[in-house]
């Protein structure tokens, strides 16, 4: 079976979202906004919102903070992931990530492509595991966060969905620790 299979239980996560950039205000940040409205919408919990500036140190920092917090599943960053001087978003998270997942901004761009054709080389999004947590770069526009969790993400983080997701991974994603 390929899809949302009803006979097994929803499981609610705890997502973190991070709006990365110099310009944003929690009060204009749409594309946050539109990303704690999908979240809540799909059953899942919005734990907590933040805004961090285009400073490596910063956006290092909160989000080690944000992995060592045990209650956090998922944290989803938006902003920093093109190419210009500013956009440091997918250096940091390549700093931290125990693990990347290829495979998310690999299908992210493909998906971009139908829409954006090939400007879809300027972002950088980008998937992870770090310390039991799952971290998620996306890039800033209201339309790639919509696309995003709409065609990746809603799926990936739903336990019912089949063949295989990321939730039902969850309580195995710190067995290498046990080896250390």
């Amino acid at each position: 079976m390929v899809g949302i299979d009803d006979s097994r239980p929803f499981k609610s996560v705890n997502i973190s979202l991070v709006t990365i950039s110099d310009t944003r205000t929690l009060e204009n940040d749409k594309s946050g906004d539109t990303l704690e409205k999908k979240i809540k919408l799909a059953g899942h919990n919005c734990y907590g919102r933040n805004l961090v500036k285009d400073n490596i140190n910063e956006i290092k920092s909160l989000l080690k903070s944000l992995i060592e917090n045990e209650e956090i599943d998922v944290v989803i960053t938006t902003g920093g992931t093109g190419i210009t001087g500013r956009d440091l978003t997918p250096e940091v998270f390549k700093d931290i990530l125990e693990k990347e997942i290829p495979g998310f901004g690999e299908l992210f761009r493909w998906i971009s492509y139908k829409k954006i054709s090939t400007s879809t080389i300027q972002s950088r999004a980008l998937g992870g595991v770090a310390k039991g947590t799952y971290l998620f770069s996306l890039p800033g526009s209201v339309g790639a966060c919509k696309d995003a969790w709409d065609e990746i993400l809603l799926y990936q983080l739903d336990f019912r969905n089949r063949p295989c997701n990321l939730v039902e991974l969850m309580p195995r994603l710190r067995e290498h620790e046990e080896d250390v």
